[in-house]
């Protein structure tokens, strides 16, 4: 289940110190912050351990997908350096699932264990072409059944999913919903999104926000604004 804030900025930059700066803009009561693999690659863990010391919860969105003995030692280094939330790709398998839910077994501060389901960037065309159910809502149903079986607390999935899964897995099952495009921004690469506040009603517990807040002449200004959008909807 959710505990606020509600907003993770996604922190898509190949420039450690251009991450720096707008975290710097930032207030960590507000939002939460995510690493991707290019940030990560660029800027290290230290970026994650400073920003943690600045009061921000870290997601670190590095999606692990291998064999189970890699991806646990990944998951466990993970929580090492201090992240909040990890995830890695349903996709991975059982084996691969029980693995990164093992190697968190006993950590102090563990991090929340999310799945993958299906990237938000794919449609009916792109899964059928790769050879998956071309359905996007029953493929996420799927995966987010084994990701609940195999231990994980939630799933990353499209806002559109939520309603479904959050009906099927309970309140305690965190869903965490990327490509949020709050009101008049433009959607980019992203398929299968909504607004903030549609994305919170469907079930959504935490919305991934990324150019509408880092493009933003205001980054502070934004994120207010999406708190405030999704402010009391969950007792509506």
């Amino acid at each position: 289940m959710h505990t606020a804030p509600r907003t993770i900025v996604a922190l898509d930059y190949a420039d450690p110190a251009a991450a720096d700066a707008l975290v710097r803009r930032l207030d960590p009561s507000l939002c939460r912050l995510k690493v991707g693999n290019e940030l990560f690659t660029r800027g290290g863990p230290a970026r994650v351990g400073a920003w943690t010391e600045m009061g921000f919860d870290v997601f670190l969105d590095l999606k692990y997908h291998d064999i189970p003995n890699t991806v646990g030692a990944a998951c466990r280094a993970a929580a090492d350096v201090g992240a909040w939330m990890i995830n890695v790709h349903a996709l991975g398998g059982r084996r691969m699932l029980e693995a990164a839910h093992g190697a968190l077994e006993g950590v102090v501060s563990r991090p929340l264990l999310i799945a993958v389901t299906v990237l938000t960037s794919l449609d009916e065309r792109d899964l059928a072409e790769v050879g998956f159910d071309p359905d996007p809502a029953r493929l996420a149903s799927r995966l987010a059944v084994l990701a609940h079986d195999t231990g994980c607390d939630g799933v990353v999935c499209s806002a559109r999913e939520a309603g479904g899964l959050r009906a099927a897995h309970g309140e305690d099952f965190v869903l965490v919903t990327p490509g949020i495009r709050p009101t008049g921004s433009e959607v980019g690469d992203q398929r299968r999104t909504l607004g903030p506040r549609e994305a919170v009603e469907a079930g959504a517990d935490y919305l991934v926000v990324g150019r509408p807040v880092t493009g933003a002449d205001d980054p502070a200004a934004a994120v207010r604004a999406i708190a405030a959008e999704v402010a009391g909807v969950s007792e509506v």
